[in-house]
């Protein structure tokens, strides 16, 4: 394997990813999101270019900012925020009618992983599936459970995207 890391994985190429933080508040610059660096940075030593990253107010900016990241065609779309029950958290809505299928057992394990942290996991209404060829997950929007979700994500991201470029094995 190369040790340059640019120069991709030993499973071949860089993917690319892009990363939404849906916060009204880090939106209007009265809160320093802490979220997309983290992911960023995950993302990158996963093996991944951060193609483009986006922080949004709630609301229809999310969806408006989710189908700009889509047309880009991404392996991978990470979204940190908007999945509690506040009014004004909506990215589950924004996110769900993008989706050609759900993946309800990714957002079953970063529950049932993040309760046994805290009680309040059970609360997050964030979703996962794809969209054409891309791997689309709702985060919360706390830097510990972000850190919290790419842990579980880290053992199946490579094959999520590996099945949807078309590869065939189940190891």
């Amino acid at each position: 394997m190369s040790t340059d890391p640019a120069a991709g994985t030993a499973a071949g190429p860089r993917r690319t990813a892009c990363v939404l933080i849906a916060s009204t508040r880090a939106a209007a610059g009265t809160y320093e999101d802490e979220c997309a660096p983290l992911l960023a940075d995950w993302l990158y030593a996963a093996g991944f270019d951060v193609a483009l990253a986006e922080v949004v107010p709630d609301g229809p900016a999310v969806g408006q900012s989710l189908r700009r990241m889509l047309e880009l065609a991404p392996a991978v779309l990470i979204t940190s925020g908007g999945t509690g029950i506040s009014p004004t958290d909506v990215t589950p809505e924004q996110t769900r009618p993008l989706l050609d299928r759900e993946l309800p057992g990714v957002m079953e394990a970063l529950r049932a992983d993040g309760r046994t942290k805290t009680p309040m996991a059970a609360l997050t209404r964030g979703c996962a599936g794809t969209a054409g060829r891309t791997f689309v997950v709702n985060l919360p929007g706390s830097p510990g459970a972000v850190a919290d979700g790419l842990a579980v994500l880290e053992p199946i991201i490579g094959h999520i995207c590996g099945q949807l470029e078309g590869e065939h094995g189940h190891g």
